[in-house]
């Protein structure tokens, strides 16, 4: 993770080595990068570079020789006076934008000090170079060291009152020192700049304010994402995550399945998703998704114990299946040896009041009874008017019940020919695989709802 995800996926000012494109931490862009109204040659228009030009690039040396006076001797009267002449590149000066190179491609290996020095010696040199002061509290944010990451935030924008990199980090800065106002200030000002379509950028936003609990906030730029880049499996993970910390488990479900749809090899969106489900006691779910990932996915150790804890309760396998031993190799290095005291505590949290162990089948059981109630309740009225659904695959459908779902039918080429009712047992046991909730097929309204409830489609109307 990286500063403009400090610690995004997910807390601490450490480079995430599972996401990171271009951007500072989570998403951020490059230190200093290159505005896209910079020349073609990539040196930036935004703000003076005093970078040096012409014969002035490299650095010189004087020779004197001799007062001979004959031009051919190599020794004339003229040699007396320094001549010039150009050292090799590795010894000319360096512009703005190459100490902002250098320095970023120190940030990235996670030598912060490094890219300090070199960015402070770059600012020594350009102290216009709005760039190196942005670069330099990015820096001095991985390093959780605010006061200098708020001034040299704070001197970057007095040099460039809209520079969107600058008023993101200041922004973060600000949340990290409990000024929520003032962070919602720059971030608002980023959006009136119109940087509202920007992926990167937005994400980063919302991230940012989704560490710091203000989950509402962090929806709403995440949204914005979605709205821009409907493509984005990121951007629709992270409106599942913050659906999911509001406590809107339904639509957190549809996101995190939408983000699977649009990239199936999404490890963390499954890893997240599992848990999930594991929480709400769909332990089947959960392990078909953990299933799906592999051991060097993980990057916490919830999802690794959860994993041996279902395939050993709900296959029947022994402590040393050869099967587990990859995931437990993978839990050692990410876990260490269990403390003693750890151990003793987790098994009495594992214990019911009788004394018993709890059984993931019998909550995997109460979770498909709980499911099954919608369909087990006498067939509601369908209420008339138009409704709008949308799928995973990212269509949507307008109509009645009815209607939308013979749409919804007539879309899927595997079900085209098949009847309603085929149709809807068919999507309902695929629902009840993947989800663990089991979908009524009573009727249309029924089987939609159901459908939202287990998360595969939303119902926006």
């Amino acid at each position: 993770m990286g500063p403009r995800a400090v610690a995004d996926r997910y807390g601490a000012a450490v480079v995430d080595p599972a996401h990171h494109h271009g951007r500072h931490l989570s998403g951020n862009r490059r230190i200093g990068a290159t505005r896209a109204h910079g020349s073609a040659s990539g040196t930036s228009a935004r703000a003076p570079r005093g970078s040096p030009t012409g014969a002035l690039c490299g650095a010189v040396t004087a020779h004197t020789a001799s007062n001979s006076l004959d031009p051919a001797s190599g020794s004339s009267y003229f040699s007396q006076y320094p001549r010039w002449e150009a050292l090799p590149m590795s010894e000319r000066f360096l512009s703005s934008d190459e100490y902002d190179e250098q320095a970023h491609q120190l940030y990235n290996e996670g030598r912060y000090d490094d890219a300090l020095d070199i960015l402070k010696a770059g600012a020594a040199l350009y102290p216009q170079a709005a760039e190196l002061q942005v670069g330099m509290a990015y820096a001095y944010l991985a390093r959780e060291e605010y006061a200098w990451a708020r001034r040299c935030f704070e001197t970057a924008l007095a040099l460039d009152v809209d520079h969107e990199d600058a008023l993101a980090g200041y922004g973060e800065v600000l949340l990290k020192v409990g000024d929520v106002p003032g962070a919602l200030s720059a971030y608002e000002r980023i959006v009136e700049l119109g940087f509202q379509d920007d992926h990167e950028l937005m994400l980063q936003l919302g991230r940012a304010l989704f560490r710091q609990g203000l989950v509402g906030h962090a929806h709403r730029f995440f949204g914005l994402v979605v709205s821009n880049h409907p493509d984005s499996a990121e951007a629709a993970a992270c409106v599942g995550y913050a659906s999911h910390r509001m406590g809107r488990d339904p639509i957190a479900l549809y996101w995190m399945r939408r983000a699977l749809e649009l990239d199936p090899q999404y490890s963390e969106a499954r890893i997240y998703l599992a848990n999930i489900l594991y929480d709400r006691g769909e332990s089947e779910a959960a392990l078909h998704h953990l299933g799906l990932t592999q051991p060097e996915e993980h990057y916490d150790e919830l999802g690794l114990w959860r994993y041996l804890e279902l395939k050993r309760a709900l296959c029947r396998l022994p402590e040393d299946d050869p099967g587990l031993r990859s995931w437990t190799k993978r839990l050692r290095e990410i876990a260490g040896e269990p403390d003693p005291i750890d151990v003793l505590l987790a098994e009495v949290e594992a214990r019911q009041p009788d004394g018993s162990t709890r059984d993931p089948t019998q909550l995997e059981l109460f979770g498909a009874m709980v499911a099954d109630l919608p369909g087990m309740e006498k067939r509601r009225p369908s209420h008339g008017g138009s409704h709008l659904v949308a799928t995973l695959a990212g269509h949507l459908f307008d109509g009645s019940w009815d209607e939308i779902l013979l749409l919804m039918r007539d879309a899927d080429v595997e079900w085209a020919a098949a009847s309603l009712r085929e149709f809807m047992a068919g999507q309902a046991r695929r629902g009840q695989t993947e989800t663990g909730i089991v979908i009524p097929v009573t009727d249309a309204e029924a089987f939609i709802r159901g459908s939202a409830e287990a998360g595969v489609l939303r119902i926006i109307q």
